[in-house]
C-alpha cells in the first residue's frame, strides 16, 4: 500500500474517533473502556524520541510531573483543534508540575511548519508508526488520532482518551492529579 493511502486511512480513522469521543480509563473507576496494562507505567518513561532539531529526548526527564502525552499529526484536524487548549493548560499548570508533550508521527519539517502557524509551548517530539503502535498499550486499540494519555508524578498510567479532548473536560483531571 502506498504511504499516501496509509495517511489517508489514518486521517479518516482520526476523524471518526474524534466524532465518537472514545474514552478509556486506567483508574478502575468506570467501565468505559479497556484498562492499560500495569507494564505501561514504565513503558512511557522508557520511550526515547527526537525533537524537531534532531535532539534525543527521553520521556523519563518528566518523571515527577503530571505528564500529558498527546499523540497527534499535522494532517489531523481534531489534533490541531485541541492543541491551543493544551497550550493554555500548559501555561496555567506548568508551575504546578504539569508537562504536556506532543508525539507526532510526521517528519520534522511538517511539524516546524505547523509550529509557525500554531505556536505550541510544550515539546513536540517525533515518533513513527511503531511509536503509534505502542499507544495500544495505553488503550488506543484503534490506532487513531488524536489520542492523549495522562500519567501521575510516579509515571503510572491514569487515564486516556481517543478523540479530541477539550480543555474544559481535561482541566479537572489535571487539578485532581496536582492536588494528590
Amino acid at each position: 500500500m502506498r504511504r499516501g493511502a496509509v495517511w489517508l486511512i489514518l486521517g479518516g480513522i482520526a476523524l471518526l474517533a474524534a466524532a465518537i469521543g472514545y474514552r478509556t480509563s486506567g483508574t478502575g473507576t468506570g467501565s468505559d473502556g479497556p484498562r492499560a496494562s500495569i507494564a505501561v507505567k514504565s513503558t512511557i518513561m522508557e520511550l526515547v524520541l527526537v525533537d524537531t532539531k534532531g535532539q534525543t529526548q527521553r520521556m523519563d526527564q518528566w518523571r515527577g510531573k503530571v505528564l500529558v502525552a498527546n499523540y497527534w499529526a499535522t494532517w489531523c484536524f481534531p489534533c490541531r483543534e485541541e492543541m491551543p487548549g493544551f497550550a493554555r493548560l500548559q501555561d496555567k499548570y506548568k508551575d504546578k508540575g504539569v508537562q504536556f508533550v506532543g508525539i507526532s508521527i510526521d517528519d520534522a519539517n511538517k511539524i516546524i511548519e505547523f509550529q509557525k502557524q500554531t505556536p505550541v509551548n510544550y515539546p513536540l517530539l517525533i515518533g513513527d508508526m511503531s511509536t503509534m503502535a505502542k499507544s495500544a498499550e495505553l488503550g488506543n486499540d484503534r490506532q487513531a488520532l488524536p489520542f492523549t494519555a495522562i500519567f501521575d508524578r510516579q509515571g503510572a498510567f491514569v487515564t486516556s482518551k481517543l478523540g479530541r479532548w477539550n480543555e474544559v473536560d481535561l482541566e479537572p483531571k489535571l487539578a485532581d492529579l496536582i492536588s494528590r
